[in-house]
């Protein structure tokens, strides 16, 4: 599906796994100083949410750690039982979106005044105590806020733009960025990153003739974000939350 709307595949393919932050330089590094595409994919590997001990998942219990570099210190423990009911409250509000993150956070700091929290279901039973049971049978109620540790823990979101201007400059005309997201956070910061760069200067619109050297250098490849077909969620339910946007360089 995602790959006939592209209509863009090449036969030769360049795999970087590492920090997006240095994906100029790997590139470089191989000798590769344009690219005909580029396709971010943001989703956390499924294989690392699976592994029970990683702390990733609400659903068993593991010490919390959710860090996707192992190497760093900086852990799911520190932020659960060293961040302030405050910072607790804005992560949860900015990275989980969830309605009840006073709530939560009050309780996570009364319940580390007896014993710091280790375990994941340790961190769920705190959050199930103050979500409402309505609430708790829509969905999952630690779903958001294990999200918002998670991004908090490994910065996710903090080198996506600093990685799409690296791809954008490196591009050829014709050339296109493909990004796929999976929740409404990094879907939202790749799309107003997309729109500005697909933008008239605001000066310019109505105008009848724009000079071209004023016109965008990117352009949408798709106005609206693609999101999976059935078919797709038959074979990968984790896939429902995906959405794809595209742009190309014109100029």
């Amino acid at each position: 599906h995602s790959t006939d709307r592209l209509n863009a595949i090449s036969t030769n393919f360049t795999i970087i796994k590492s920090n997006f932050k240095n994906l100029k330089k790997e590139l470089n590094s191989r000798g590769i100083e344009k690219v005909d595409g580029i396709l971010f994919d943001l989703g956390v590997s499924s294989p690392e949410l699976d592994e029970d001990y990683r702390g990733f998942s609400f659903h068993q219990d593991a010490p919390l750690d959710m860090r996707m570099d192992t190497s760093q210190e900086f852990s799911a423990y520190n932020v659960v039982n060293e961040y302030s009911e405050k910072q607790l409250t804005n992560i949860f509000y900015k990275y989980g979106e969830d309605k009840f993150a006073p709530r939560i956070a009050r309780n996570i700091v009364k319940h580390r005044e007896n014993k710091n929290i280790e375990t994941t279901m340790e961190l769920v039973d705190i959050i199930k105590e103050v979500v409402p049971i309505k609430e708790r049978l829509k969905k999952h109620p630690a779903r958001q806020i294990f999200q918002a540790i998670r991004i908090e823990v490994n910065k996710e979101l903090d080198v996506i733009e600093p990685a799409l201007e690296q791809a954008l400059s490196i591009l050829k005309v014709g050339g296109r960025v493909a990004v796929i997201t999976f929740h409404s956070l990094e879907d939202r910061l790749v799309k107003n990153f997309f729109k500005e760069k697909c933008a008239i200067d605001e000066r310019l619109r109505g105008m009848p003739n724009i000079p071209e050297e004023y016109l965008p250098d990117f352009s949408w490849v798709v106005n609206k974000a693609i999101s999976p077909s059935d078919e797709e969620l038959e074979n990968n339910p984790r896939a429902r939350s995906a959405k794809l946007r595209v742009i190309e360089r014109i100029k």
